[in-house]
């Protein structure tokens, strides 16, 4: 037996095989990379002004819904304001009827 009947002699099926797993373990990095990224910007630290910019996001988002249900504030505050000055016409007439009875 020759030094080279022992010896692998075509060096593309090894180097083949080297290369995929190097492409597979650059693979598995850059995937590891990326939810290490994803896990950092989830956890990140939100100032104190956070919640506000959440919430006027959510009323600018709700305008519309918000001018309705304003408009509906509006008309049921000029019903109570109305029947309250009927309620306060009528007390008034009321109390002077009662007055005239008591002679005062």
């Amino acid at each position: 037996m020759t030094s080279e009947q022992g010896k692998n002699t075509n060096p593309g099926n090894h180097a083949g095989s080297v290369n995929n797993t190097n492409l597979m373990l650059i693979g598995v990095g850059v995937g590891a990379a990326a939810i290490g990224v994803a896990v950092a910007l989830t956890r990140r630290k939100r100032d104190r002004w956070y919640a506000a910019k959440q919430i006027s996001r959510r009323v600018a988002d709700r305008t519309g819904d918000l001018a309705v249900a304003s408009k509906d504030i509006v008309d049921r505050l000029k019903i109570i304001y109305t029947e309250s000055r009927k309620v306060v016409e009528e007390a008034t007439d009321l109390w002077s009827r009662g007055r005239k009875v008591a002679g005062v």
